[in-house]
């Protein structure tokens, strides 16, 4: 936490807004649930979305993973409201309790399999993304050795997902295949946990053209706090976030912007990760023996006093915090 003085107008708007984060991993290796997602509720968040399944994790894994963690959240629930639709978060705030969802990064848990679209949907997964970081049978991930979009499998995975309600997420996907995949989409499309590759020229951060093709179906962007993706001193720093949502805003207006903080927590644990998968992670993360930066769900407030004296009105953080990915729901999931 840094020292900066938080004005009563940021914390104004702070309390006031429904704050969606759209990225929380939540694999089976993690440790310290229990205390993270307290975290999250005691420092004013609405709604966060777990990782409940990715690319590592096959389809028998991922099916448990999912039936482990709702029975979890079942356990919560004096505190934790499950959602399924837009309209469940805001009844969940309405109740005082954190609003919490579900999805995947990755397609590797569907089997191959295009009927399990629906049925995950059933369990209440409702974003996806199609690739992570690596080539699978729908697309090529963002550090892939070739570029070569979409297959016909996954051209069908776009169509299904849409069909059932889900929101496409791009995030970790390679070039071609995210714009593939835009073109093709009739809903708001997102990059859950993505940012601007024109100010850190990452391989994990996305070029002008995506957001700006992203904002064209509506969607928007949710900006990480994983500090690698943020700046080449890998501080994850409010600075270093408002930069990039200034970015994002030049582009594409406030419309499209959101928050996706991503790693919070088992930092040890993902740099053993990293270390050990150099093919998902071939470069521009922090080195061995180092764990990385990664702004805390704590921090946001510091990140809206920036934004504040930077100029941005109440109606600009309201969407940014949370209000843009509301929109998209209730278009996306809500729809059905």
């Amino acid at each position: 936490m840094t020292n900066l003085t938080i004005s009563d107008k940021a914390r104004e708007i702070y309390s006031r807004a429904l704050i969606c984060d759209l990225t929380l991993p939540w694999g089976n290796w993690e440790e310290g649930k229990d205390e993270t997602l307290p975290r999250y509720r005691d420092s004013g968040f609405g709604f966060v979305s777990l990782t409940v399944g990715l690319d590592r994790m096959g389809f028998e894994e991922s099916l448990q993973w999912v039936a482990r963690e709702r029975a979890r959240l079942r356990s919560w629930s004096n505190w934790v409201h499950f959602v399924e639709t837009a309209a469940d978060i805001r009844e969940a705030r309405r109740k005082g309790k954190l609003a919490v969802g579900f999805h995947f990064q990755g397609t590797n848990p569907l089997g191959q399999d295009l009927n399990m679209i629906a049925l995950y949907h059933r369990l209440g997964v409702r974003h996806i993304l199609l690739a992570y970081n690596q080539k699978n049978a729908m697309a090529d991930g963002c550090h892939e050795r070739t570029d070569e979009g979409l297959s016909r499998l996954g051209r069908r995975a776009v169509a299904e997902i849409e069909r059932c309600g889900m929101i496409l997420d791009c995030t970790h996907t390679g070039y071609r295949s995210s714009m593939e995949a835009i073109e093709m989409s009739t809903q708001p499309v997102m990059f859950s946990h993505s940012n601007a590759k024109a100010l850190r020229d990452h391989a994990r951060n996305i070029h002008d053209d995506q957001i700006k093709a992203c904002a064209r179906t509506g969607g928007l962007v949710g900006v990480t706090g994983v500090g690698h993706f943020l700046s080449e001193d890998m501080a994850a720093t409010p600075a270093a976030v408002v930069a990039h949502i200034d970015h994002i805003a030049n582009l594409v207006g406030t419309d499209h912007i959101g928050i996706g903080i991503d790693h919070v927590y088992y930092q040890s644990h993902k740099a053993r990760q990293r270390a050990a998968a150099p093919n998902s992670y071939p470069s521009g993360y922090p080195p061995a023996g180092r764990a990385g930066s990664y702004l805390a769900p704590e921090q946001l407030i510091e990140v809206v006093e920036l934004l504040v004296q930077r100029g941005y009105d109440e109606i600009d953080l309201d969407k940014i915090l949370g209000g843009n990915f509301l929109r998209v729901a209730e278009r996306v999931w809500d729809r059905l």
